[in-house]
């Protein structure tokens, strides 16, 4: 991951222990992990609209051609997509690790912008 510390620091600031995040930075790093841990620790047994949610919320922010170039937008789709595919759970970080560089990417552009939240997910 090449925003380690970065991430690490928006998890920390940003991210709630329970419930959605204030910031659209910290719901996106959250999605990630969300995803990450029902993937790895599940293997998205429990994937429900929740997780589409998620997924979606991923895409409206991770493919904005203002922030990435056109390669790391096909890769970031090509992530999302495999991630969609709830019978072959994606279990390696590296997928996970890129994604949250993209967060990081995107709150790097775009800084703190306030969320919502969305009253249909319940994860």
């Amino acid at each position: 991951m090449r925003y380690f510390e970065e991430a690490r620091t928006i998890w920390k600031t940003k991210v709630p222990s329970n419930g959605q995040a204030d910031t659209v930075e910290g719901e996106l790093l959250r999605a990630v992990e969300k995803l990450r841990w029902e993937a790895q620790g599940n293997g998205n047994i429990n994937w429900d609209d929740g997780f589409e949610i998620l997924v979606s919320f991923l895409q409206a922010h991770l493919l904005d051609a203002t922030v990435y170039p056109d390669d790391v937008l096909t890769s970031t789709r090509a992530i999302l997509s495999k991630m969609s595919a709830t019978d072959w759970p994606v279990v390696e970080d590296g997928p996970y690790d890129e994604l949250g560089d993209r967060v990081v990417e995107w709150y790097l552009h775009y800084g703190t912008r306030l969320h919502a939240g969305n009253p249909k997910l319940l994860r």
